[in-house]
């Protein structure tokens, strides 16, 4: 299988999904989502796979969308002119929450290994993963839930529980590996230099169970959380996202990112001060 953005081998039973845009921190473009699902869809049908890995290539394993190519271009991919059809934004979204969402869907256990940083959509790919593995020193969150976003994906609730989540969304802070296992985000924080290590020796572990057992227990795993409302969430959140991006406040965000580029609008959404309406002025509602 050839893909751009993403690379895919199979050895020992493991499968490895390595996010591959490591000049841009592996920042996701339009291809790595259907990628990602086409990936899956392969190790899932292959008899020989018991568990999948999803890493990223060089010091990160996703900074989120590509806000250079989304947020910076006047005419990037999808951006809609005013009047906005939320429809057409959802089915967007909808199909890349979809190929995030194959990971957990899938029939066979899926491993996120994290180093550097796993933030905004970048964290909707890990937390799809059944168990995510982090160094220490990593840094997860959501920081578009400040402005211009909301985790289409929907994990946060059902791996930290309403409260933790409301704070990791209400901030939209980033935490390290220490704090996210902690909170009970992710299974486990290493040292960097053991990240490789603790995750090869967890996936070779699954990897010598049946897979008829795994897919057992992941198939009841999983129905109670979708007994909880995961794929009304979904809809929910995703259909919100793309409201995100629409709102004033969203609408700012954009200018400002076309104006003085991604970085800075970045660097003035997370500085914690207050985020102008539009027209001018903090939002004093």
């Amino acid at each position: 299988m050839e893909f751009k953005s993403i690379e895919y081998t199979v050895a020992d039973r493991i499968a490895t999904i390595t996010l591959s845009r490591p000049e841009k921190l592996n920042a996701i473009d339009e291809h790595m989502p259907a990628e990602i699902a086409a990936a899956v869809k392969d190790a899932e049908e292959r008899p020989a796979v018991h568990v999948i890995v999803v890493t990223g290539a060089g010091r990160a394993f996703s900074s989120g969308y590509d806000l250079e190519l989304y947020a910076e271009d006047p005419d990037a991919p999808g951006h809609q002119a005013m009047p906005w059809d939320p429809m057409i934004d959802f089915a967007s979204m909808r199909s890349n929450t979809a190929h995030f969402s194959s990971l957990w869907r899938c029939d066979k256990p899926t491993i996120a290994k994290i180093r550097g940083y796993a933030v905004a959509g970048g964290s909707d790919i890990a937390l799809s993963c059944d168990l995510v593995v982090m160094a220490d020193d990593a840094q997860i969150g959501y920081p578009p839930a400040r402005v211009w976003g909301c985790p289409t994906t929907a994990m946060w609730v059902y791996r930290i529980g309403a409260e933790q989540a409301k704070r990791m969304l209400f901030t939209g802070d980033l935490i390290d590996g220490v704090e996210a296992k902690r909170i009970g985000l992710v299974l486990d924080a290493v040292p960097e230099t053991r990240l490789d290590e603790r995750v090869a020796d967890l996936a070779e572990r699954i990897a010598g169970v049946p897979q008829n057992q795994l897919m057992m227990h992941k198939l009841m795993v999983n129905q109670a959380i979708d007994s909880m409302g995961l794929p009304t969430t979904q809809m929910l959140a995703t259909l919100f996202d793309g409201v995100a991006r629409h709102t004033p406040e969203g609408v700012w965000f954009k200018r400002r990112a076309e104006e003085i580029g991604f970085s800075g609008a970045i660097a003035e959404r997370d500085s914690g001060e207050a985020i102008p309406r539009a027209g001018g002025g903090a939002d004093t509602r």
